[in-house]
C-alpha cells in the first residue's frame, strides 16, 4: 500500500518514529533472549552477511539478523559464514540510515579488497532495512549514505529485508534496484505500519517468530550456492 497524496515525510518520517518509539520495549525484551551476536571474526570466510538492526535495538544483529545468521550458517553446510552487525545509532528519530548505510558499505568495500573470494548477504529490519536500501543505491527519506561500488554488486549474492518503510513510498528493491533487485527477498507482515501502512505494531515485531527469518536464509542460502 502506498502513501496518500497528502502525506508530506515529515508525516512519514513521524510515523516510523511513533512506531519505533512504540514497539523499542517489544524489541529490546526479544533481544535480550536473542544472544546477539557482533562483528566476526577477521579471517575470510565463504560468506559475510551484513546487517542492520531496527530502530531502538541493543547494539548487534538485533531481533531478525541474529535467528536469521544462525539459519543461513545451517543452510550452508561445509562453508564458513561470518556476520557483521552494522555500526549504527538505530535512533528512535530515524536519523541515522544514512551513516549505517556509509558504515555497510565501508565494511563491504574492506572485506572485498582483503578476502577477494569472499560473497555478500545483505539485510535489515525495519530502519535498518532502509540502511540497505541506501548502501544498495535506492534513495530513501531516511537520509543519505555511502553506497557500496558497482563493481562488488556481482559479489552481494543476496539482500534479504524484513519491515522495509521503502514500501510506505510505493517501491521495493525489486522495483528500484535494477542491480540488485533479483537478489532481494523483502518480507512485510499484513498490518504493519512500517512497510505495510497498517495500524497493528505487534506486526512490525513478529518477524523473528513467524516463520519468515528461515524462509529468508534459505532464499540467501540458495542464491550462495546458485
Amino acid at each position: 500500500m502506498t502513501l496518500s497524496k497528502r502525506t508530506t515525510p515529515s508525516t512519514y518520517l513521524r510515523r516510523l518514529t511513533a512506531v519505533a518509539v512504540a514497539g523499542a520495549a517489544g524489541a529490546a525484551g526479544l533481544t535480550a533472549a536473542s544472544g546477539v551476536t557482533t562483528a566476526a571474526s577477521a579471517a575470510c570466510s565463504d560468506v559475510d552477511v551484513v546487517f542492520a538492526r531496527g530502530s531502538g535495538e541493543l547494539p548487534g544483529l538485533g531481533i531478525v539478523g541474529t535467528p536469521l545468521v544462525s539459519a543461513i550458517k545451517a543452510d550452508l553446510p561445509g562453508r564458513s559464514v561470518s556476520s557483521y552487525a552494522v555500526n549504527y545509532a538505530a535512533d528512535l528519530a530515524q536519523t541515522s540510515a544514512g551513516p549505517g548505510a556509509t558504515d555497510m558499505s565501508n565494511h563491504v568495500r574492506s572485506v572485498a579488497a582483503s578476502c577477494p573470494n569472499t560473497v555478500f548477504v545483505l539485510g535489515g529490519y525495519s530502519q535498518g532495512a532502509s540502511v540497505t536500501d541506501i548502501a544498495i543505491g535506492i534513495p530513501t527519506l531516511l537520509g543519505v549514505g555511502g553506497t557500496i561500488p558497482t563493481n562488488l554488486a556481482p559479489r552481494v549474492k543476496a539482500v534479504v529485508v524484513y519491515g522495509n518503510p521503502l514500501r510506505l513510498y510505493g517501491q521495493t528493491i525489486n522495483s528500484a534496484s535494477r542491480l540488485y533487485g533479483s537478489k532481494a527477498k523483502e518480507f512485510c507482515n499484513l498490518g504493519d505500519p512500517v512497510c505495510a501502512n497498517g495500524v497493528d505494531i505487534s506486526a512490525h515485531l513478529t518477524y523473528p517468530i513467524n516463520g519468515t527469518v528461515p524462509q529468508g536464509a534459505q532464499f540467501a542460502a540458495d542464491r550462495v550456492k546458485a
